[in-house]
């Protein structure tokens, strides 16, 4: 996935990626290794026209969907239009599998995959750190492991912090200010977790953990981490129908404000922790289960956003063009 600069050109507000089962993908059909694909890598490409139909989604998240039923549809032509793609300078296909996009087909190359695994990754990463750090609050009091990981629990939190960082890094989102907010926002928390720690939770001989723990107005500070946090298990719950990111979102945001505004006594926070780390821990994992090309998306439309306008007006009069006979 040589594109990650993208763009609000595109129609949809949201990047979809194609869920297996739901039709985000229109079609997908097996051609030669010498036919045209569509690959960000290389410094061209063969953007075929051959296409038709409308591009149609669930009503229920049809707004994260490259083109709805009422906003696009395409006629079937012929022929390629050239078109300059940023990239490096190989198109390893990783399978001959040919997915039809909203601009034309493409196909799931190497670094495709790459950049997939990258993302899951720093998934697992996030989970598995916040999973660890937050089980000591059910450990004994008097435990060596407690104590374990009490003495590196800056450290996980660091590791969550970086594993989530790299995923809202590669995450594929169509319209690029929201995919720029999401991180805005993880910088913020990251900016504001380093200041709390050495201002504040080092001069009381406290982890950052622990000061925000005994100090509920941090949440101000760390916060917007976790905010990004809720974003992204938002967009991952809203585009493939996952329960348990849908549930995330509310988990997430109610326990922090519950912790700030202290309307929550312990147990309750306890229990709806414990709950974030069930959700969190299926989340990452059925990451696995899902096909490298549901995190991709639709490549057209990234492939297309990186283009230059001129040859965006150029590949969109063609696309309007009456079909041929």
């Amino acid at each position: 996935m040589g594109v990650l600069a993208l763009s609000s050109t595109h129609p949809a507000p949201i990047h979809r990626r194609h869920r297996s089962s739901r039709g985000a993908v229109p079609s997908a059909v097996r051609i030669p290794a010498s036919a045209p694909s569509f690959s960000p890598s290389g410094f061209s490409y063969s953007l075929n026209r051959a296409f038709s139909g409308r591009y149609s989604t669930s009503s229920s998240a049809s707004v994260f969907s490259p083109a709805s039923p009422s906003s696009y549809e395409a006629p079937r032509r012929t022929g390629s239009l050239k078109c300059r793609a940023v990239g490096g300078d190989s198109s390893d296909t990783f399978d001959p599998t040919v997915y039809q996009g909203v601009y034309g087909p493409w196909t799931v190359d190497s670094s495709d995959v790459l950049e997939v695994i990258l993302y899951r990754t720093g998934l697992v990463t996030a989970a598995a750190s916040f999973v660890v750090a937050a089980s000591s609050a059910y450990l004994p009091e008097v435990s060596f492991l407690k104590d374990v990981i009490r003495s590196n629990v800056d450290l996980l939190y660091a590791t969550g912090a970086g594993g989530l960082g790299l995923s809202l890094f590669l995450i594929h989102i169509y319209v690029t200010p929201i995919k720029r907010f999401l991180q805005l926002l993880w910088a913020v928390g990251v900016l504001g977790s380093l200041g709390t720690y050495l201002s504040l939770a080092q001069p009381e001989s406290e982890s950052l953990i622990e000061y925000v723990v005994n100090n509920p107005g941090a949440v101000w500070l760390v916060g917007p981490l976790f905010a990004s946090l809720t974003g992204l298990v938002f967009k991952e719950g809203l585009c493939y129908g996952k329960l348990e990111a849908g549930l995330l979102t509310f988990v997430i945001p109610t326990l922090l404000l519950g912790h700030l505004t202290n309307l929550m006594d312990g147990e309750v926070k306890l229990g709806l922790m414990g709950v974030w780390m069930a959700l969190f821990v299926v989340f990452a994992a059925r990451k696995f289960t899902q096909p490298i090309k549901d995190d991709i998306g639709d490549k057209s439309v990234f492939m297309f956003n990186a283009l230059p306008e001129e040859e965006k007006k150029a590949l969109l009069q063609r696309l309007e063009q009456p079909e041929e006979k």
